[in-house]
């Protein structure tokens, strides 16, 4: 039977790192059983959807890797949502309902006050015809769909064996009174005309996998498997529900994230594989093992990233940054020099540009007081460049000889006084960049 996985987004909004978990899975999961991945957007809700978050989610897919096999939208499928609805009213699993938002709110809270679980108590299938029809004129009914009131067990990928009585859960609403289908009816038609045969979600919708197990029984498909990952949580096990949107992948982007940074943490975090940076997707597909992964909630703190980003390109041949150097303005034939220089010395790509702005412009010198004499005095011994790559030593084995220094007390002071920063590249293959005398 051919793997077929689906990610279904509403174009809402970005995609954020809770996004991407489910996304990254569902696509894994289809690569190596070489099956087929479905981007389906759930678009069915036309006042919140946007083109805009439509283009996003898309181009944040394709900045990772992350292609599919078919795109579809629930908004073009209106239709059979409606032919389905109307198969179900036929055989008595989907009835007209009439309670206000306001009126099911009263009723759980007496439930609640009574010690009941709050669950819908079917008073609309007790309705007349003539009931309804006065009902109906009035306002909208909505459709809820009649589960069977037994157990719905199933072997989850990640939470093992699981039972929910479906006497504890209200039947579900499936389409809104102004007509709009909901999320669970969408997905389940989808999912079995569309031969989905593993769903991996978080776990928040386990609740809703026992009753979409029912709904599928209902319009004759085949169940497929189930996973549901455990939710994020920030680094201290905070909610991360507030700062989503702080952590959209484009955002992620544009501090400089890369993505099989991103990629690597996201396809181990929460499991029993350790973490470690994965050069290629190929690789990730090939280690990856829904298995591996536990029910607790799962920690995410974003600075994991940048040091799994900055381990990737310090790995980066000349070529792969060649462009982007460029465009700094750095000379054609300086430019893989510089690239040799500062890799190890970045961690985004964004850092290039100051280490570029260095060499061209020259940096603020920073001297302790200790040092002043020390440093103006090396810095008549330093000539005007151009500069080779045995200037420093020429020059730092000139300033030990008439000074006397050595060791730390000879290169730091010079190397704060010539890049202004503590920390950095050898100064031997740095200084034959320079554009200017330092100082």
């Amino acid at each position: 039977m051919t793997t077929v996985t689906r990610f279904a987004p509403s174009p809402t909004g970005y995609l954020h790192v809770g996004n991407l978990r489910t996304a990254l899975f569902n696509y894994l999961i289809a690569r190596k059983a070489g099956g087929t991945f479905i981007l389906r957007l759930d678009d069915t809700d036309p006042e919140r959807s946007k083109q805009e978050y439509a283009d996003g989610i898309r181009e944040d897919l394709e900045w990772l890797g992350l292609t599919w096999d078919r795109e579809e939208r629930q908004s073009a499928r209106l239709d059979r949502y409606a032919e389905v609805a109307a198969e179900l009213r036929a055989s008595g699993r989907l009835y007209e309902c009439f309670e206000t938002p306001t009126e099911l709110d009263l009723k759980r809270k007496k439930q609640l006050n009574m010690g009941k679980p709050p669950v819908y108590d079917r008073a609309a299938l007790e309705l007349s015809g003539d009931e309804k029809a006065a009902l109906r004129a009035g306002r909208p009914g909505h459709w809820r769909f009649l589960l069977d009131r037994e157990r719905i067990e199933w072997t989850d990928g990640i939470l093992g064996d699981i039972s929910i009585d479906a006497a504890s859960v209200s039947d579900p609403v499936l389409i809104r009174g102004d007509g709009q289908v909901l999320y669970t009816f969408a997905s389940v038609v989808d999912d079995v005309d569309m031969g989905v045969s593993y769903i991996v979600r978080g776990s928040d919708h386990v609740t809703n996998t026992a009753t979409q197990i029912q709904i599928i029984g209902a319009v004759g498909g085949t169940v497929p498997r189930f996973a549901h990952h455990s939710l994020l949580t920030g680094p201290q096990g905070e909610a991360l529900s507030k700062r989503l949107g702080h952590l959209s992948l484009r955002d992620l982007r544009k501090q400089g994230v890369e993505p099989m940074a991103l990629l690597s943490l996201m396809a181990r975090l929460g499991s029993s594989q350790p973490v470690e940076l994965i050069e290629s997707l190929d690789e990730l597909i090939e280690s990856f093992d829904i298995g591996t992964f536990g029910a607790a909630p799962t920690k995410f703190d974003e600075q994991d990233l940048f040091p799994l980003t900055a381990r990737h390109l310090h790995g980066l041949p000349f070529g792969a940054v060649r462009d982007e150097i460029a465009a700094l303005g750095v000379p054609d034939d300086q430019a893989e020099r510089f690239w040799l220089a500062v890799h190890e010395n970045i961690v985004t790509r964004h850092d290039l540009a100051g280490w570029w702005a260095l060499c061209r412009d020259g940096a603020d010198p920073l001297v302790e007081d200790e040092d002043r004499d020390f440093v103006a005095e090396a810095l008549t011994m330093l000539p005007e460049p151009p500069y080779d790559e045995n200037s420093w030593s020429t020059w730092t084995q000139a300033v030990k000889e008439k000074t006397g220094r050595k060791g730390r007390k000879l290169f730091m002071p010079l190397r704060k006084a010539v890049t202004g920063r503590e920390r950095g590249p050898e100064l031997g293959d740095l200084l034959p960049l320079f554009q200017k005398k330092p100082g």
